[in-house]
């Protein structure tokens, strides 16, 4: 092996420590809602709120960010991009303490400016650290331990969240303000538990920041633009993946606790409902691990894969909507096996195809994860109205497009310009 790859050994596997932690912030944002959802009284639409503040920060900040990591380099975004991340960890106790639903939006979104910041320096130094033909591979490898921290994060949060206070109430129980209080208490030991990981992470940064710098920052020595993705039919339609992928499994995830604690799904407690969300996410985990050899070996192949799963999730979705009970429960947690490859394979198949810089169609790709804010919230509404069954058919739909996207790409050009340079990760 050259021994410029095995310097990057290191440095790979640092990085890969950050994919952990994002996911596993990430996706505390679940339980979050479900507690929101009964502390505050809100409906569906109302609670989804929180994934819209929290993916909005992708549509805004994807763009300075790349900016900024021009500026800054690798280590240093990095640390910076912690730092917001606790800065916004620390914004949820004034969140509780002033009983305000709003500023723990704020506080959600703060807290994802800094992951955006940390995903568009991270996942190029991911793709890049090693042979350029093996990039599919080496994305959905770290991938895999960001499914790690989805797996842990519902099982511990939920644990603390969903537990004392309100939620060990009867049913039609009257809520008292102490009560309310030690929910709220709960959600801050959460938050500055996660907050204290980050310092933590942060001080490992610092001391191993030279394994960072090894390669050139996202960006560096360009302007940051999406102007020429938006001239590329392929950036396009692969931003329109991106968009359908994560809104959908982001939606499904939010509303996960709340659905298996129905009467008519497992009618389990919210918190025994939220542990078990873990399994919607480890079964990502489980399939990125089995995804990482697959393409290994079949990668000319990868969006044929592609096809099959998001076949397998749209199939899922489709009899969660007319099932009931354990059946339709364990069905709708096995929707995270097959979301498992999509991302790295939807990211960089567009990157490969699209007539743009890989800079621009990056940067295209990280906006379109705005999805996770948008889909959600309507997914939300229809719950409202017609119920979470009824729901599902959003992301049936959302996966039978992603296998038009998939087989489209079995057909189309590559440019030889493409693989190694992903700027976003989810």
């Amino acid at each position: 092996m050259n021994s410029n790859y095995k310097g990057m050994r290191s440095g790979f596997a640092t990085v890969t420590t950050l994919f952990f932690m994002w996911g596993f912030i990430t996706v505390s944002v679940d339980p979050l809602i479900a507690a929101l959802k009964s502390i505050f009284e809100l409906s569906y639409a109302e609670a989804m709120l929180a994934q819209f503040a929290f993916f909005m920060a992708y549509f805004v900040v994807s763009l300075p960010a790349a900016a900024l990591i021009a500026r800054l380099g690798n280590s240093k975004s990095i640390i910076f991009a912690l730092g917001v991340m606790i800065a916004g960890c620390l914004i949820v106790p004034a969140a509780t303490h002033f009983d305000t639903f709003e500023l723990v939006l704020v506080a959600l979104f703060v807290i994802a400016s800094g992951i955006t910041i940390l995903q568009v320096v991270a996942n190029p130094l991911a793709a890049a650290l090693g042979p350029p033909e093996r990039s599919h591979f080496r994305l959905t490898f770290s991938q895999t331990f960001n499914s790690l921290g989805t797996f842990l994060a519902p099982y511990l949060i939920a644990g603390i969240l969903l537990s004392g206070g309100i939620f060990d109430l009867p049913k039609g129980t009257p809520v008292t303000p102490e009560l309310r209080l030690e929910s709220f208490a709960k959600i801050d030991q959460a938050f500055l538990l996660i907050a204290g990981a980050l310092v933590l992470l942060a001080i490992f940064i610092f001391v191993l920041r030279r394994l960072l710098d090894v390669a050139k920052p996202v960006d560096e020595g360009q302007r940051p633009s999406v102007g020429p993705a938006l001239k590329s039919p392929w950036a396009l339609f692969g931003g329109a993946a991106i968009f359908l992928y994560v809104g959908a499994e982001v939606a499904i995830g939010s509303a996960m606790t709340n659905f298996l604690h129905e009467p008519d799904m497992l009618n389990v407690s919210l918190e025994e409902a939220g542990k078990m969300v873990s399994l919607y996410w480890g079964g990502a985990m489980v399939g990125r691990l089995i995804g990482s050899g697959l393409l290994f070996v079949v990668k000319d192949r990868a969006p044929w894969l592609l096809a099959a799963f998001a076949t397998g999730a749209s199939l899922l979705c489709l009899a969660v909507t007319q099932m009931h009970g354990e059946t339709a429960a364990y069905l709708a947690l096995s929707i995270g096996l097959f979301n498992s490859i999509m991302f790295p394979v939807i990211f960089t198949s567009t990157l490969e195809r699209s007539s743009a810089s890989p800079a621009a169609t990056s940067g295209l790709l990280c906006l379109a994860i705005v999805g996770g804010a948008v889909l959600p919230y309507v997914y939300g509404l229809i719950a409202d109205k017609s119920g979470l069954h009824t729901a599902y058919f959003l992301p049936a739909v959302a996966y039978v497009l992603i296998v038009v996207f998939a087989v489209a790409a079995t057909r189309a050009k590559i440019y030889q310009h493409g693989t190694a340079s992903a700027a976003a990760g989810h």
